[in-house]
């Protein structure tokens, strides 16, 4: 792999193994995060360029992506990772949680997908990969905001992808479930479900550079049955959702583990 790969939401989770695993393909890896020093600390372990960015500002963005390419030349898959995942009641979502989440789920993949192809389209190449989540397509109780900025970024890279279908330029989306990382702490996997690593999410990504495609579930083995579920009359997919405890997964959590993820988003 050589192309120069740049990924937001680099310092941790799926994101720190994606530039993990676009490395040891031989690719030139870039990774930015809000956090500044935790990028710095991942940067340093990986033995990558690592600089900080807000995808909620299009001047830090902006400047992100200039000195990605002022250091390794023009930028050739950009991946929007960065995201964040308030759970609970819906009565019990704040404005600010709903605004925070929709302003980085949301705006932050529409503002790098639009300032990538903004440097891409005149060239005839790049790819854009937008992590999206399977929960993009099967709303959830306790997971709505979730469900909703996830829901548009399926909708959104869609729509994107068949907009420069000619172009040379590749948009595709990356569709995880259940992974380890901090999104789901605190709370307890759906029955009988395996939860992914972050590493099978990187091995997704690395794939889809090498050959894209307009959308990757992960695991692959659950790609059929989710779009198939939507399909299905509304008590069949309520009694499925009970019989995996998905009516309960984000509304019984504990708290005092997933506490130290939740100051973190909101601050």
């Amino acid at each position: 792999m050589s192309k120069v790969v740049v990924i937001t939401g680099g310092a941790r989770g799926i994101g720190f193994a994606t530039a993990r695993a676009c490395k040891a393909k031989g690719g030139t890896v870039v990774i930015g995060d809000i956090d500044e020093a935790a990028a710095k600390a991942a940067g340093e372990r990986l033995g990558v360029t690592a600089l900080p960015v807000d995808v909620t500002s299009r001047e830090s963005f902006e400047a992100f992506l200039a000195a990605a390419e002022a250091a390794h030349g023009p930028v050739d898959v950009l991946v929007n990772n960065a995201g964040i995942m308030p759970i609970g009641p819906v009565t019990g979502e704040s404005d600010a949680d709903a605004r925070r989440c929709l302003d980085i789920n949301v705006h932050g993949v529409m503002l790098g997908t639009k300032l990538a192809l903004g440097r891409m389209l005149p060239r005839g190449r790049g790819h854009v990969v937008n992590i999206a989540s399977v929960a993009g397509l099967l709303p959830t109780p306790g997971l709505a905001l979730y469900n909703a900025s996830k829901a548009a970024v399926v909708a959104f890279t869609e729509a994107t992808r068949l907009e420069v279908l000619d172009s040379g330029v590749h948009v595709s989306a990356v569709l995880p479930s259940f992974t380890n990382t901090e999104l789901i702490a605190g709370t307890q996997s759906p029955r009988g479900q395996r939860n992914c690593e972050p590493e099978d999410i990187a091995d997704a990504v690395v794939a889809l550079i090498g050959r894209p495609r307009a959308q990757v579930v992960v695991p692959s083995s659950l790609g059929l049955p989710t779009r198939l579920g939507q399909l299905f009359p509304e008590r069949v997919r309520e009694a499925v959702m009970r019989m995996y405890r998905l009516d309960k997964v984000f509304l019984d959590w504990d708290r005092e583990a997933r506490k130290s993820y939740d100051d973190r988003i909101r601050n």
